[in-house]
């Protein structure tokens, strides 16, 4: 393996970043109170929601947490493949559910990447098995008497490694020394990830507290009761009421 240029990972990060930055940007900016009442309304009152800034927060905060690991997840994955990339002259597949190919002493390899331990449920695990077989057996098609070998690539984690599925679970530390054989890579990308990171989130929560204060005021004025207490079936009927079976079923009301 080549070993990685720590200037061109820094120059990547660095603007690779900055996109998961915009997107949480973006993502807060498009925030209105309709999309915002799509979470759980039950939830808040079984957790005795009081106030109209404890609600908007409380959704924001289920709203943006889910957005921005998603983002970061998309980050990460194209960071190791980025570094793949540059230290084994690997590429992305084309094969379904294999998002790099590289050869490395002899072995070929498909590689999977996910950000995290916890990805996917059952069906999609068992998805991305099938794909992983058949792109080990198109491969070999093609290649009579190649060694190919299927790597399932997770970024962050202390899972052990082991053989799962028929295919190679590598997580965190071990993985990013699979596709880089430095062994401290995955802290040593820390310090380019959180380069400009307090200017970001200055810019963040200045903006998040805008979209706070606007959903706030526009709660208040159409979900409190004059009293100033939240109208809790109003709500309610604003995020699950739906009644249309007399259409199909003949009910009557």
């Amino acid at each position: 393996m080549r070993p990685l240029d720590f200037a061109v990972l820094r120059q990547y990060v660095n603007e690779h970043v900055g996109v998961f930055h915009q997107g949480r940007l973006d993502t807060l900016n498009k925030l209105d109170l309709k999309r915002a009442l799509q979470k759980n309304p039950y939830l808040f009152r079984a957790k005795n929601v009081l106030t109209a800034s404890e609600m908007i927060n409380g959704i924001m905060e289920a709203y943006l947490s889910s957005s921005e690991e998603e983002r970061f997840g998309t980050f990460l994955e194209g960071l190791a493949v980025f570094v793949a990339e540059q230290t084994t002259g690997g590429h992305k597949s084309a094969a379904p559910g294999v998002d790099l190919e590289f050869t490395n002493q002899g072995v070929h390899y498909l590689i999977s990447v996910k950000s995290g331990p916890n990805w996917g449920n059952a069906a999609q695990q068992n998805q991305l098995e099938r794909e992983l077989r058949d792109g080990v057996s198109r491969l070999q098609q093609r290649r009579p008497g190649a060694n190919v070998q299927s790597v399932l690539g997770i970024c962050y984690g202390r899972v052990r490694t082991r053989y799962l599925r028929g295919y190679l679970k590598l997580v965190g530390q071990n993985f990013w020394y699979f596709i880089s054989e430095n062994e401290n890579l995955y802290t040593e990308i820390i310090e380019p990830i959180g380069y400009r990171a307090k200017e970001h989130n200055e810019e963040y929560e200045r903006s998040k507290a805008q979209v706070t204060n606007r959903l706030t005021a526009a709660f208040i004025g159409d979900y409190c009761q004059p009293s100033g207490e939240i109208d809790w079936p109003k709500l309610v009927y604003a995020a699950c009421g739906n009644y249309d079976l007399d259409r199909f079923f003949g009910l009557s009301r």
